[in-house]
């Protein structure tokens, strides 16, 4: 059994045990998550992915199991990381390998939690379109999360092998993020609506269950009469699951940009999405008041894109992993600052 398999296994094992703690403790019984409630959960979710981030800078190398210079070597170049082995020894170039690990996981996790708020903003707009009572918020989103690992996981999986036999995929996928930037920045200020008895999810479900009319507190199927029915409540966990797969068509390219291991690229994402839950309790009742998000969000994008296209230059010019980082971070903080200290002025009605 390789090093990968193992590694991923624990990692598997510690997100399942992570979960049912999550569940049991917050998730007792239907009622409204607490703000206190979702403040720990977030700082324990994000606690956990800076403790992934000190572990893969002190014991990177037990993922692929790299214990001499010539494996070194082909664990870099197989993956592509943007880093030069020009050290003394095999193990200062060991050290310079696990620091370039460890940014790559940090970056792609900070990539994904930050498109993850304009998850947020639409799952706001679908629990409020359906009518959700707020007690059932938790256990839809449980859900639909746990879908969401399962869906990430097959396609981070087949985009890696996918990049690894086509490399000018890489260029497409820039070349979409950039467009979707673009789009993001235009349609920044368009007011989203969901029709409930017109969106595409609930027609397909339509055609192939039968529909209970009616919420039937939290159940996501109800029998009448030997017959199974599907409730109001599994219709919104549907359109949350082909929301998310809508958004990883983003992000997960997005975080490509930064490392070509798919297992870095898993790890960054599922402990994105494992924190986005209790983030949206944090934010759900304060998230209108970061308007200049998006547009930060699509600025995002298209500096990804761009570095996509052009990551061969950008390697000989020396940008690093540490350079996209800073570069992130600078403009989330700029999109956050801008709304607070420029906040939007409410439409005043007469």
């Amino acid at each position: 059994m390789s090093n990968e398999v193992i590694f991923f296994g624990v990692f598997a094992l510690f997100i399942i045990l992570m979960l049912a703690l999550d569940l049991g403790l917050f998730n007792k019984k239907d009622q409204p998550v607490s703000l206190k409630q979702a403040g720990i959960m977030s700082a324990i979710w994000v606690s956990c992915a800076i403790g992934f981030y000190f572990l893969l800078r002190v014991q990177g190398h037990i993922l692929h199991d790299i214990q001499d210079e010539a494996h070194l070597v082909e664990v870099v170049q197989k993956n592509q990381h943007n880093i030069v082995l020009n050290g003394t020894s095999f193990e200062e170039n060991l050290i310079k390998y696990k620091n370039n690990l460890s940014l790559e996981f940090i970056t792609g996790y900070v990539i994904e939690y930050a498109l993850s708020v304009d998850n947020i903003f639409v799952m706001v707009l679908i629990f409020s379109a359906f009518g959700v009572k707020e007690k059932y918020y938790h256990r839809v989103l449980f859900w639909g999360i746990l879908g969401a690992v399962i869906m990430r996981f097959l396609f981070i999986f087949i985009g890696a092998t996918l990049i690894s036999k086509f490399g000018w995929i890489l260029y497409l996928f820039g070349a979409f993020l950039i467009y979707s930037g673009i789009m993001m920045f235009i349609n920044r200020e368009g007011e989203d609506e969901i029709d409930p008895e017109n969106h595409k999810v609930v027609k397909l479900a339509s055609k192939f269950f039968p529909v209970y009319p009616d919420f039937v507190g939290n159940k996501f199927f109800h029998k009448v009469d030997g017959k199974q029915y599907i409730t109001p409540l599994f219709l919104v966990l549907l359109i949350i699951e082909f929301t998310d797969v809508i958004f990883a068509v983003d992000s997960i390219p997005a975080i490509f940009a930064v490392t070509k291991d798919p297992y870095i690229v898993f790890f960054s994402n599922i402990f994105a999405i494992l924190g986005l839950r209790s983030m949206f309790f944090l934010l759900v009742n304060v998230i209108h008041k970061f308007h200049y998000l998006k547009t930060g969000l699509a600025f995002l994008l298209v500096f990804i894109g761009i570095k996509m296209l052009g990551h061969h230059y950008l390697k000989e010019w020396g940008f690093t992993t540490a350079h996209s980082l800073y570069i992130i971070i600078g403009i989330l903080v700029i999109s956050v600052v801008a709304s607070l200290a420029f906040p939007k002025k409410e439409k005043t009605i007469y």
